[in-house]
């Protein structure tokens, strides 16, 4: 028979090992979530977790914007403080630097004369030293500007870091075998690398660039009011071409964000199914399929260059045509007296500066769009909620028994996909059953009920006669676990491995269990022993070798109920054997169900239990099944006869 693996659920789009699985192997209790209702906001708007749209209505682009701008506002608010003080910083930065202009204006018209005509140097003086008086000052605020909103920014990543990582774990299993691993790490790598380029020069461009041209257009109205007409008018163009450039490049950086999202998800799946890529010679198939993402990416980034192409050159012709119109004009105006010399310098001076900002705000609005499509993906992530949630009101249970009930079940991936149809099943403490049945009967299904991984659509599942969805997280963890075909070994020690399944464990307490369940033999036979490094996916130990530090971990952990999936099934018959040895201490004195399709794990079990279709159509002794015509006696007399 074959494995069921992936029969039970809807879509698995990342079959990676390890995921949310081994945390349930350990034991370990999870994360209190966040109480609130399922908001599906980003569904609705990405259409699916596994294939992320790009084009979207007004609407939803608003939503988008509006939820990512909730995020970044959470994320600012413990900064307020010093959001205040950089902002002080900056307005007196950027005023001393507007002021440069009105002084040499001063310096021509008045103080330039005073030496000429009077022999009075003092006026020069004053606006020398006052001009390097405002320089200095402006280099140390520019300074202290730089460390304070660098401090500022990393605050925030690191926030936004954590935040991703720790809800991303308490995200239920449905969320990670929908959502690929590739995109979770294009969340927290390139995605958060668009935020940190922002952070740290884009909205110093921004801050800076906006101050500026605002400070700079008073003082231009202040010193000559019609020169200040003249930009007025400039503004006009300048802003139908910012619409422009804002309403085409929203899109076409979204796209630049999900193509390289995809580009990522292709390598990382291409990495983590090496062995079969190279067993079924999928490289060349990998090549062009990936050749096929970058060139996808290629020409996004292609589509937002072309648009600075028109944006910058645009931006370039407005200013000059600016200051060639603010000169024209200011020099009629010098020749026929109405204007000073000095003043037509400074007017010209802030008509050119004004527009140099306007190209850097350009380059904000590059690193802008970007780091707003990554904030639209990543505000996503944050805003899923587990479809597993915690109890508000958690029921305590220190001293479980280990009985379990399904009490009329019923269980449904989606609306027309009914796994387990109405379902009852009683299972006394301290009693091993064994689920068969060919794939897709449901077993694994009803596996993931009973550790909870998945809620029943309707029904209960009770341990001890609570609910589960009732049960304090940390308690059923700690009575309820599983260990799955996959052993998982984390990089660390042999110890480090096994001490997952009760953490602060001492060494006795780890060799202890690892003696019961036979594991101690070849831990010691490795080059350091208990303390040697297993590398990642204990690449130093053999299949057989890493199911037993599984059930070694399990057996730290002491449940009261062990769930066995395919425990045994990726094993040759020496490490069965070695494995099974140490399955029967680990089965002792606990509530246990096997998912079995080797008839040989079955034996140890007080009860079997046939499943087709979603129900149990057999139940009894492996004795009285095997005596009997059924489905099990069938399945046994062709297992027996292939050993022949």
């Amino acid at each position: 028979m074959s494995n069921e693996t992936d029969q039970d659920r809807p879509v698995t789009v990342d079959q990676e090992p390890g995921g949310s699985v081994p945390i349930a192997q350990v034991g370990t209790g999870t994360q209190a979530a966040e109480a609130a209702a399922p908001v599906t906001a980003s569904i609705t708007v990405h259409g699916t977790r596994g294939e992320e749209r790009e084009d979207f209505t007004k609407a939803e682009s608003r939503r988008l914007r509006g939820r990512s701008l909730s995020l970044l506002s959470s994320l600012a608010a413990p900064l307020k403080a010093r959001l205040w003080g950089i902002a002080v910083v900056v307005v007196l930065s950027t005023g001393g630097q507007v002021a440069g202009p009105t002084l040499i204006a001063w310096g021509i018209d008045n103080a330039l004369p005073a030496v000429l005509d009077r022999d009075d140097w003092m006026p020069a003086f004053l606006v020398v030293g006052l001009y390097i008086t405002i320089a200095v000052v402006g280099a140390v605020l520019t300074a202290w500007y730089t460390v304070l909103a660098a401090r500022i920014s990393q605050a925030i990543l690191f926030d936004l870091r954590k935040r991703v990582f720790l809800h991303t774990q308490r995200l239920s299993l449905e969320f990670h075998e929908t959502y690929t691993s590739g995109r979770i790490i294009s969340r927290q790598t390139s995605d958060l690398d668009s935020i940190r380029e922002l952070l740290d020069s884009g909205l110093n461009q921004l801050i800076q660039g906006v101050l500026y041209m605002v400070f700079t257009a008073v003082a231009l109205v202040f010193l000559d009011p019609t020169s200040g007409l003249v930009l007025a008018i400039a503004l006009v163009p300048l802003w139908f071409l910012t619409r422009w450039f804002q309403q085409r490049s929203s899109q076409l950086f979204r796209s630049t964000r999900t193509t390289s999202a995809r580009v990522i998800v292709h390598f990382v799946e291409t990495m983590t199914g090496i062995r079969a890529v190279q067993a079924f010679r999928k490289e060349s198939r990998n090549e062009t399929e990936y050749g096929e993402q970058v060139e996808l990416n290629r020409q996004a980034n292609a589509r937002v260059f072309n648009l600075f192409g028109i944006f910058d050159p645009g931006l370039v012709l407005i200013g000059n045509a600016t200051l060639a119109a603010v000169v024209v004009v200011g020099g009629f105006r010098v020749v026929s007296g109405s204007l000073e010399i000095g003043a037509l310098l400074a007017v010209a001076l802030y008509a050119k500066r004004f527009f140099d900002p306007a190209q850097e705000l350009a380059m904000f609005y590059n690193s802008y769009q970007s780091a707003s499509a990554a904030m639209e993906k990543i505000s996503g992530v944050l805003e899923e909620r587990p479809s597993v949630p915690d109890p508000a009101k958690p029921t305590k249970l220190p001293d479980a028994r280990g009985r379990i009930d399904f009490d009329h079940v019923e269980f449904a991936y989606t609306a027309d996909r009914v796994v387990l149809p109405e379902f009852d099943l009683h299972i006394p403490s301290g009693q091993t059953i064994a689920l068969v049945g060919s794939t897709g009967a449901g077993k694994s299904t009803l596996a993931k009920l009973m550790a909870r991984f998945y809620d029943p659509t309707s029904g209960t599942v009770t341990l001890d006669g609570i609910d589960l969805r009732d049960l304090d997280p940390k308690d059923m963890r700690r009575a309820i676990v599983m260990v799955t075909q996959e052993a998982y070994l984390f990089s660390g020690s042999v110890a480090d491995n096994i001490e997952l399944g009760r953490p602060g464990a001492s060494r006795a307490e780890i060799e202890s269990a690892a003696k019961a369940v036979g594991a101690h033999e070849f831990i010691m036979a490795l080059p350091d022993g208990y303390d040697t490094d297993v590398n990642k996916r204990g690449g130093r130990v053999s299949a057989g070798q890493r199911q037993l530090l599984s059930f070694a971990r399990a057996f730290l952990a002491d449940p009261k109920v062990l769930i066995l999936d395919e425990a045994t099934a990726s094993l040759d018959i020496p490490s069965e054997r070695l494995v099974q040895e140490g399955l029967e201490t680990l089965l002792a004195d606990r509530t246990a169900v096997i998912i079995a399709h080797r008839l040989s794990t079955v034996a140890i079990a007080h009860r079997v239990l046939v499943m087709e279709y979603g129900r149990i159509v057999e139940d009894g002794t492996p004795a009285d099944l095997i005596a009997g015509t059924g489905r099990f006696a069938q399945l046994h007399a062709a297992w027996r006869d292939s050993l022949v």
